[in-house]
């Protein structure tokens, strides 16, 4: 085989850079460290500047830094820029650029991309105009960067471009400087997505589906439109998993040249007595805000379990998770369980009344809502609350299966926990991603790396990555066989792995603990880099580059 081609320059665009969304944040900055380190500041992010003058806890700008490219870039392409660290670990250069300007000139954008690559954004609406405004911008922004710095058409030079929201950065750099390779990774299709989370069997009649025709279904025409034609413009088109693989073979009608797993950095995981002093603290709060929201005291044994990630209440398998717990209850486990969800939700406020008793133990709470850590704004509505109602999980003291419903996003700054999510996943004993729709999976892979053994399904990338077969709670990683009509039978299941796991004896789950471990050792970047450094290889081949 020959030798790889090593890009001289890499430039990253997402709009999670230094803007933090979803899982795609954790992808980029946990990768960060490790082509830092490889590539130094010839590593750049470029990421959106939405944040008009707040401070940007992400992001330290370095205001000397590029001081002459950045006059060029505004005087010339009239993009005002900011040049930084992005704050993660390696602390990679970051640039942020203010597109605001391309919205005078957006219908020309438009046209013209519709005439050279036929992408069709007549039916735009939502997010769409910022998404392409932003990813025409970091367009430009590398080919000024390219001509200030005078890179020379033999430099090697990559442009990597993700998800459908900077695909219009790849067409830009194929009108304007098509000497720069550039790849596409699509983290999961619009179309796939849109399909699952509209209640449609997305796998049994997958390969009945036509993405074009979907789009025009499910309103999606533009989104799906610009991200397909980025698949077929981009030099090297990838996706993080092969089930995502073979959904875009068939939506968008292009295999990817390459699967990118999605790997992470263990950096934030602390070692030794430190994590067991967190693990007691999170594990004393979990139990603290619990018996304050009940009024009264859990078994010292109670087993406290958790799911986590977007409100996308069939996509996660919020529904299925709920109806486990429902089954779990008529099994009666002889050990208490307590469900936490991690969902972030459309909130008030915390609980003033529940701040107040855990300021001040023994107060009871004012208010006869045993769910919540905070208010919602529809609570009769809410699909969670409406499941947990409907399955009669009444959180009664004679009950062996309750639940806690924690709806604001953990920044540290909630109100009630006041810790980040991974400062409270590490008290956990257990998690549960019953997954329909999850192209990789970073929870449960979050999980395993704080030592908590999962339970997940083999729709996620994550999932097939650890078993192409379903496997027990005993190997650490529960891995249960999910298909568009077996939900009721993978709730069972989840049921009887938690059934089984509360059995367990206290070296029993240290054992598996430690195996959860070993099995997020092999997902480190360290691992998995390789792939992005062939998928470099594969666009620089492409676009004309030799080693």
């Amino acid at each position: 085989m020959s030798e790889k081609i090593v890009p001289e320059y890499i430039f990253e665009t997402s709009w999670e850079v230094c803007n933090m969304v979803g899982g795609i944040y954790t992808v980029l900055s946990t990768r960060a460290s490790i082509l830092q380190k490889k590539h130094s500041d010839k590593l750049i992010f470029i990421g959106p500047d939405v944040w008009d003058g707040k401070p940007n806890q992400y992001f330290t700008e370095l205001p000397n830094a590029f001081a002459d490219w950045k006059k060029h870039t505004q005087d010339t392409y009239h993009l005002p820029v900011r040049v930084g660290r992005w704050n993660v670990p390696g602390n990679p250069m970051a640039v942020l650029v203010d597109f605001r300007f391309l919205f005078l000139k957006k219908n020309e954008i438009y046209g013209h991309v519709w005439e050279l690559f036929g992408v069709n954004s007549i039916a735009a609406y939502g997010d769409y105009d910022e998404s392409s405004m932003f990813g025409y911008a970091a367009g430009m922004i590398i080919e000024s960067f390219c001509h200030f710095f005078k890179l020379s058409c033999r430099q090697k030079t990559v442009a990597h471009f993700n998800e459908w929201q900077t695909s219009f950065g790849i067409y830009y750099l194929k009108e304007h400087m098509p000497e720069v390779a550039t790849l596409f990774t699509t983290h999961a299709t619009s179309i796939g997505r849109s399909i699952a989370g509209n209640n449609k069997p997305l796998y049994n009649y997958l390969k009945e589906y036509n993405g074009d025709q979907m789009s025009y279904e499910l309103n999606m025409v533009s989104k799906h439109s610009t991200e397909k034609t980025a698949a077929h413009t981009a030099d090297c088109f990838t996706t993080v998993s092969d089930i995502t693989a073979t959904e875009c073979a068939q939506l968008l009608e292009k295999t990817p040249d390459i699967v990118t797993p999605n790997g992470f950095e263990d950096d934030f995981v602390p070692k030794g007595r430190i994590f067991t002093k967190k693990r007691k603290e999170a594990h004393d709060l979990l139990r603290k805000v619990a018996e304050t929201l009940f009024g009264y005291k859990l078994d010292d044994n109670a087993l406290f379990i958790g799911t986590a990630g977007r409100y996308e209440y069939k996509n996660k398998g919020l529904d299925v998770f709920i109806e486990s717990l429902k089954r779990l209850s008529e099994m009666n486990p002889q050990r208490q369980v307590v469900a936490f969800f991690v969902i972030p939700s459309y909130i008030d406020r915390k609980r003033i009344d529940l701040a107040y008793s855990l300021e001040h133990p023994g107060v009871p709470l004012s208010s006869g809502n045993v769910y919540t850590t905070h208010d919602l704004h529809d609570f009769e509505h809410d699909s969670i609350m409406s499941a947990i109602r409907w399955f009669h999980l009444n959180n009664k003291k004679e009950e062996r299966v309750k639940v806690v419903f924690i709806p604001s996003y953990l920044d540290g700054q909630d109100g009630i926990f006041n810790k980040k999510y991974y400062d409270l996943l590490i008290g956990l004993d257990l998690t549960v991603f019953a997954s329909y729709y999850e192209p990789w999976g970073y929870t449960p892979l979050e999980s395993i790396a704080f030592s908590v053994p999962t339970i997940t399904t083999d729709l996620s990338g994550f999932g097939q990555w650890v078993s192409h077969t379903p496997q027990d709670i005993d190997k650490s990683v529960g891995v249960i066989h999910r298909s568009d009509y077996n939900g009721s039978e993978v709730a069972y299941k989840i049921a009887e792995m938690i059934y089984k796991f509360a059995s367990y004896d206290e070296q029993s789950v240290k054992n598996l603990r430690k195996q959860a471990a070993a099995i997020a050792e092999k997902a480190l970047w360290k691992h998995f880099i390789r792939y992005y450094e062939q998928a470099y290889d594969i666009a620089l081949r492409k676009n004309g580059k030799k080693v």
